[in-house]
């Protein structure tokens, strides 16, 4: 019988093989909506393993770190890469993520104040996936459309809000970014999905730096756990890659739907601890 992995930085003790298979189940599933799963691995880190550390943010970070670099070469090779907008995305979050950091731990450092955060975060994605409406894409392969003198400021600030909220909660921001550019700019998904993905990797790399080198408060643990975060970040990268295969065989809006019912249901949970944790 194979023992229990322990998990220093995390401090958890889980079978091994545990954080693969569930971000292969979550990444499976997510990836056929355009996004990695990471803003699910967080609140399963949080509630299933107890492990509510800051810390945390940072080794849902790492998943990234492993998960996201083949959907990038992949959008690289077929030259659906549009890196003017993928270099607005990642230096407009670079700052944002610095502000998001010292705000996790120093206005969000318990956990159920962070829990709430997190509950607010994924109840608007769950919204932006019920208001989902089809998007363009198709389009010239190759062409750059999306970043002008118009628009370049614009994508700047937003990205450098959004690298507030992916910095604190661990998730790059692409997620949240991607939509965005959709509903808000006009942009066709065929121009904004590389882009948002190199985005969240760059921010990513950054995120890491931050909670593994900068000084925490005394007593604090924010380096990331990086046997988990691989574990997880492996098991992401089979799962959106069967993901991406297996697509056609589903219904996109069953899939938002479903994905958008759990959201609510973890945002609601996280919402109602809050409120009688403040009761008593």
């Amino acid at each position: 019988m194979i023992e229990p992995m322990f998990f220093e930085v995390a401090d958890i003790t889980v079978p091994f093989w545990l954080p693969p298979l569930v971000a292969f189940g979550i990444s499976f599933f997510t990836s056929m909506v355009g996004v990695s799963g990471s803003f699910l691995l967080l609140p399963f880190q949080m509630t299933v393993l107890g492990y509510v550390s800051p810390s945390v943010s940072a080794t849902n970070l790492v998943f990234n770190l492993v998960a996201i670099p083949s959907g990038i070469w992949h959008y690289a090779r077929i030259k659906r890469m549009d890196w003017p907008l993928a270099w607005t995305i990642a230096i407009g979050t670079l700052p944002g993520l610095l502000v998001g950091w010292w705000l996790r731990l120093h206005w969000l450092l318990d956990k159920r104040t962070f829990k709430l955060f997190v509950g607010v975060i994924l109840f608007g994605l769950a919204i932006r996936l019920l208001g989902n409406k089809s998007a363009p894409v198709r389009g010239e392969i190759g062409v750059s459309i999306s970043v002008n003198s118009g628009n370049t400021i614009p994508i700047f600030l937003i990205a450098l809000i959004i690298g507030v909220i992916g910095g604190a909660y661990g998730i790059g921001g692409g997620s949240i970014m991607a939509p965005v550019l959709i509903a808000v700019f006009s942009l066709p998904v065929y121009e904004v999905a590389g882009a948002a993905l190199l985005g969240t990797f760059v921010t990513s790399v950054v995120g890491v730096a931050l909670y593994q080198f900068l000084p925490a408060p005394p007593g604090i643990n924010t380096r990331p756990d990086w046997t988990l975060g691989i574990l997880f970040g492996l098991g992401g990268v089979v799962g959106m890659y069967m993901g991406a295969q297996a697509q056609k065989h589903f219904s996109h809006r069953a899939l938002e739907l479903g994905i958008s019912i759990v959201l609510v249901l973890v945002a609601g949970g996280y919402a109602v601890e809050y409120v009688l944790g403040s009761i008593h």
